[in-house]
């Protein structure tokens, strides 16, 4: 077992090692070239080295590391395939399992915030973590009341790792580059840096997650668990079994890939309609499927960590420029982008070519299902990256604002973690029943004197 590595020096060595180390296998790699083997043998072999360090550096040191680990996981369905294929494994990996801290300074978390008698609150307690994640670990134990929950434990010293491990990737993110071709990784971390203040804070994760627990109650396809108990760095929920979303992902069945999708897109489209909150954090291991009374699937959703704080739904630009850019709008779209910021005012860019960049990434919203698949995601990865194609050089004169940047992330994860299921899903219905402004307002005034005109 691991305790969380305190020292920043310790954690800045352990985080530069990660470059240092791909330069040394570099090298070792050119050495084996003139030693006579093949270029396709020793890349692969190179990159299997990289990723077990990647996996080995950012589990043991947790926090920021980690968070940055399973950020990455979900965009490997973006990369080449012979890149990806090492990575896979060693990213999924950090979805939900790390070398856990030691039971003592469970123990010594435990009572420190429940009090020196906290074994009298459960009627069971197991030491050994069920999982163990980013800033925190989960137990599995029975509440005094026989109910079976979930303790999660945040690590001590989370807060202060979390913020020094983003710094320093943050000064590492040149060097970061050749670990995982093709993927921007400066903005990645920026954002998470942003969220990290929020992250540590049970209090507003058991708020977000009594908002969902209560609209998504009854629900026929979601399960969000009730809170039980929170304080400091102890958080207690009800217990839901189910099989993760990463085993679905490996083995599952096509029924079982496509109904997790389908659910998966519905809840994330959904929440901000239902709660005025959008989960922020779809990596797989945040999310189970459960077997319902029919035969059929529900989806478990864990960690309410990271949520978007969207009163008043998903903003109706969106729905509006999808729906615009579908009917072919470029000169509708094109102002639509100018109002919300996303081309700047000092820049000029032709209706037309916006269009032809954006149709082609909303291709699942323009049939009645479409199979999302790790090969179409390259495609478009490719297409965008390619210095020489007319859709980076458009991307390039493009801006994020900010109100939209999480929205942007969680949306690209999510389109990630449906290419990893392979899943065949009715997008449009999703968009059609919740994102705001995607189905044209019906104007009865309108209609009335367009009927008296005719």
């Amino acid at each position: 077992m691991s305790d969380l590595p305190r020292k920043a020096v310790t954690r800045t060595a352990k985080l530069a090692a990660l470059p240092i180390g791909f330069a040394g296998r570099a090298t070792w790699g050119i050495g084996k070239r003139i030693g006579g083997k093949s270029a396709e043998i020793v890349g692969r072999e190179l990159q299997q080295r990289t990723a077990e360090q990647l996996f080995k550096v950012l589990g043991e040191l947790k926090g920021g590391a980690m968070k940055f680990g399973q950020a990455l996981s979900v965009f490997e369905s973006a990369l080449p395939e012979e890149v990806a294929g090492p990575y896979r494994a060693a990213l999924t990996k950090l979805q939900e399992a790390a070398p856990p801290m030691p039971t003592r300074t469970v123990h010594a978390v435990l009572a420190e915030r429940l009090g020196e008698q906290w074994r009298e609150l459960f009627e069971e307690f197991e030491d050994k973590p069920s999982a163990a994640a980013s800033i925190g670990q989960v137990h599995r134990a029975v509440w005094h009341d026989g109910r079976e929950v979930a303790v999660k434990v945040q690590y001590p010293g989370a807060g202060e790792a979390l913020l020094s491990d983003l710094t320093q990737l943050s000064r590492f993110a040149r060097l970061l580059g050749p670990l995982i071709p093709g993927m921007d990784i400066k903005p990645l971390i920026a954002e998470l840096r942003d969220r990290v203040s929020e992250e540590l804070d049970y209090a507003l994760e058991a708020q977000a997650q009594r908002a969902h627990a209560e609209e998504f109650a009854d629900d026929p396809d979601v399960v969000v668990p009730q809170v039980v108990h929170q304080c400091d760095q102890v958080l207690v929920t009800e217990w839901i079994d189910g099989t993760p979303l990463a085993e679905i992902i490996n083995d599952g069945t096509e029924e079982q890939r496509d109904r997790a999708g389908q659910l998966l897109a519905r809840f994330l489209f959904s929440g901000p309609a239902r709660t005025g909150l959008l989960h922020a954090d779809p990596h797989p291991g945040n999310f189970r499927l459960l077997p319902d009374e029919e035969g059929g699937w529900r989806l478990g959703v864990l960690d309410f960590g990271t949520v978007d704080r969207l009163p008043g739904g998903l903003p109706t630009p969106i729905g509006a420029s999808l729906r615009m850019t579908l009917a072919g709008d470029a000169v509708g779209v094109y102002e639509l982008l100018r109002e919300e910021g996303f081309v700047k005012e000092s820049i000029e860019l032709e209706p037309g070519a916006v269009l032809d960049y954006l149709l082609p990434i909303i291709e699942p919203a323009e049939v009645e299902s479409f199979t999302f698949t790790r090969s179409w995601m390259r495609n478009q990865a490719a297409r965008i990256a390619d210095p020489r194609s007319p859709a980076h050089q458009l991307g390039k004169q493009l801006n994020l604002p900010p109100a939209y940047l999480l929205i942007h992330r969680v949306t690209l994860s999510t389109i990630g973690v449906l290419c990893q299921l392979g899943a065949t899903v009715r997008l449009r219905d999703e968009l059609e029943a919740w994102v705001p402004g995607f189905v044209p307002e019906f104007d009865e005034e309108e209609e009335a004197e367009r009927a008296a005109e005719g």
